[in-house]
């Protein structure tokens, strides 16, 4: 482990016995194999005394988890008081109790989120003062980039151990400082945005990087927790483009080995790395891509 991965504040533990199971199966020869999968549980989400969402998650985390959903649908204010996080492994149950009373059971309908990544929810309340954002011009450099990219593809992580894996990583400057990964890439945004009120840190200085797809949820997200700049291994939605350019947020995806593509905010970036001495992405890293 280089010192970089050693500043890690959370990091994943890809040999949690909790996150994975062995299965076996067949390979492409028809020759039996054993190989590790992720494991994903039900989590029921209870804001005071009302019941909010089952969502489908891999299970660590799941405090974060809890007040950073709250707090991307909109539910949870960044100046409300939370009064105590109750997690039942057992039960699959976490309750988030704050100061302020609620009253969401006419606004929203039991539902339960899946895996899959296109699944909505309750995006209408993403939206909600989105055109109030304001982003802090801080600039970026093209070297923190590739450092941060070298760094987190050589992280030991669930994906490498046993895939079907999105992670999430809150960056500053050339250090990335949590890393949190799920089933579903919103549920490795809003675990950090969980992290991120309960130790009380902002986002103006922070940058946010991602395997998932840019699309207009991840970039209102990200908005919503101040952060100024997105990266991601993978692209771009065309809406996701049109609401960065709004804010002010500078959008960067397909970052892989030298190359990355910037479609908003490129004012911010500095280009001071020689990519002379950029490598290229290795084989190996390149996988990590495919669950993308």
């Amino acid at each position: 482990m280089t010192e970089k991965q050693k500043s890690y504040l959370v990091q994943p533990d890809p040999h949690d016995p909790r996150l994975t199971r062995e299965v076996e199966g067949l390979d492409q020869a028809g020759q039996p194999v054993t190989t590790r999968v992720t494991v994903e549980r039900a989590l029921t989400l209870y804001l005071n005394s009302r019941e909010i969402v089952t969502m489908m998650t891999i299970g660590d985390h799941p405090e974060e988890l809890a007040i950073g959903y709250l707090l991307n649908q909109n539910m949870l204010k960044p100046d409300d008081v939370v009064t105590g996080v109750d997690y039942d492994e057992d039960l699959e149950v976490v309750v988030v109790r704050t100061e302020r009373e609620t009253n969401f059971e006419d606004k929203l309908r039991k539902k339960t989120l899946t895996s899959g990544c296109a699944q909505g929810t309750a995006f209408g309340d993403l939206m909600e003062q989105i055109n109030e954002v304001r982003l802090p011009a801080t600039p970026f450099r093209t070297s923190w980039l590739y450092r941060l990219t070298s760094v987190i593809n050589r992280t030991p992580s669930l994906y490498l151990e046993a895939g079907a894996i999105h992670g999430c990583v809150l960056c500053r400057e050339d250090r990335p400082l949590v890393y949190m990964e799920d089933v579903g890439r919103h549920n490795a945004v809003d675990k950090i945005a969980g992290w991120m009120f309960r130790h009380r840190v902002t986002g103006g200085d922070k940058i946010f990087y991602t395997t998932g797809r840019l699309t207009s949820e991840m970039v209102i997200k990200t908005a919503r927790m101040g952060i100024p700049v997105i990266i991601s291994r993978s692209g771009f939605t065309a809406w996701g483009v049109e609401l960065a350019r709004g804010i002010g947020m500078t959008l960067i995806g397909r970052a892989r080995g030298k190359r990355f593509v910037a479609l908003a905010g490129a004012e911010r970036i500095l280009f001071d790395q020689d990519l002379a001495y950029v490598e290229e992405e290795s084989a190996k890293s390149r996988r990590k891509g495919a669950d993308d």
